[in-house]
């Protein structure tokens, strides 16, 4: 670790301990409210699958992908060429369900069991994340943003693999950040074969190793810029300009002090170690999965052809790419389907407006993923559909959002932007309770 470990160690009684237990609370709270909403919801909805034995608080959670996961856990993967088929979805999810659920007796208990501890755990671990490289203010605020952002009731109790992944993206930087480039790379693997997006995790794990390689050259270098560096909120930029300020003109470490420029994270590769190596374990995930899919189904690809089977019509190519089924929707409608859309759409343009901040604050491995991991479900759907759920694992565009709202000069935006993230939040659990695709 060089001399960042050691500016760590003699700023750490600085940093004060992040409040684990008043925001454990507050998620209880907003997962008895936002299950509250789903039972209030779905009381008029007729269901008729056969697996869905509990409470309304509880089936109202069991919606759409659902059912997916839930055969995958109790039957397997199958696949027809050219129709709708299990292999479509990831292995972390459904297969940690079939442990869960075997020990229970019950798979659609497991399924949310799973979803609302691993939102826990995600919110825990982001707000740790968060209260080491932002001001208090604005970290308060980025917590705030990512249990209220309008499509995080998948947090809360839904049978949907969204919150483990967001867990195993977290969890891997972490530890990253703590210099555990195998256990980095374990976690990562469970990542990349959580969701289509989890080679993200991957690109951006390799990118910040190489970063924080990079970072502990210069250090040695220049131990009093470390030292400035390290002790500043998230040990990055030193600037006193205000975040987001400058005219964009001039070098990359100009721009961003504090992070190394693009052709030090070049140079960096041959600084690499066995030790930070560990990280490229991270792709194993993805590649177990296609080599599965190969020995059995013939196809290690197959997840990619099935996207265009006929209902799913998310086939590649400039259809998809260009977005002509979602022009279609705005002009000819049905019109409350391309409101849904739309907002789907507004969430990823504000997501990709917050990836310059995303570098300023937290460089450039955290720059990668979020690029990466936005840009599979924009470019990949034909209409924004799903995009919602997916910025949710953009977890430093979250903190960026926190960051901005906390540091704006307009004071009326933070509680603006926070009551309409909450109630469009209420909104969207009410409809996905009804079974409206909402995302």
């Amino acid at each position: 670790m060089g001399t960042v470990a050691r500016v760590e160690r003699r700023t750490g009684e600085a940093v004060a301990v992040f409040p684990w237990k008043p925001v454990l609370g507050v998620f209880a709270l907003m997962t008895a409210l936002l299950s509250t909403v789903v039972a209030f919801a779905s009381r008029t909805v007729t269901r008729t699958d056969p697996v869905l034995q509990g409470p309304a608080w509880l089936d109202g959670w069991f919606q759409y992908d659902a059912g997916w996961y839930h055969a995958i856990a109790t039957s397997g993967y199958f696949y027809v060429p050219g129709q709708q088929s299990s292999i479509a979805f990831f292995p972390t999810y459904p297969l940690t369900v079939r442990g869960l659920g075997g020990l229970l007796d019950d798979y659609q208990v497991a399924g949310s069991v799973i979803g609302v501890a691993s939102g826990a755990a995600s919110v825990l671990l982001f707000g740790a994340w968060v209260w080491r490289r932002l001001p208090r203010r604005s970290a308060v605020t980025a917590i705030a943003v990512l249990m209220l952002y309008p499509y995080a009731f998948f947090l809360y109790g839904a049978m949907y693999a969204d919150s483990l992944f967001v867990l195993t993206a977290i969890g891997a930087f972490l530890l990253l950040e703590r210099r555990l480039y195998w256990l980095a790379g374990l976690v990562g693997a469970l990542a990349t074969a959580g969701r289509p997006v989890g080679v993200a995790v991957a690109v951006g794990l390799v990118v910040r190793a190489l970063e924080l390689r990079a970072l502990d050259r210069a250090d040695r270098a220049t131990p009093a810029a470390a030292e400035a560096r390290v002790a500043a909120p998230g040990g990055g930029p030193t600037t006193s300009q205000p975040h987001g300020s400058g005219s964009g003109s001039g070098s990359a470490r100009a721009a961003a002090p504090g992070w190394p420029a693009w052709r030090e994270l070049v140079s960096a590769v041959r600084l690499v170690r066995w030790r930070e190596a560990g990280v490229l374990v991270s792709g194993l995930g993805l590649l177990a999965w296609t080599v599965f899919l190969w020995l059995e189904f013939g196809n290690p690809l197959a997840f990619v052809e099935v996207e265009s089977a006929p209902g799913w019509n998310q086939g590649v190519g400039p259809r998809t790419w260009f977005k002509i089924t979602f022009l279609g929707t705005l002009v000819k409608g049905p019109y409350s389907v391309a409101l849904l859309l739309t907002l789907q759409a507004l969430a990823c343009l504000a997501a990709v407006l917050l990836l310059r901040r995303v570098w300023r604050r937290f460089g450039w491995g955290y720059l990668a993923y979020s690029v990466v991991v936005l840009a599979i479900p924009i470019v990949g759907t034909k209409d924004f559909m799903g995009t919602g759920r997916y910025v949710l694992a953009a977890f430093p565009v979250m903190a960026a959002a926190g960051d901005l709202l906390a540091t704006t000069e307009h004071r009326w935006l933070r509680p603006a932007a926070l009551l309409l993230c909450g109630v469009l939040l209420v909104v969207l659990t009410t409809l996905f309770g009804r079974g409206v695709a909402v995302s």
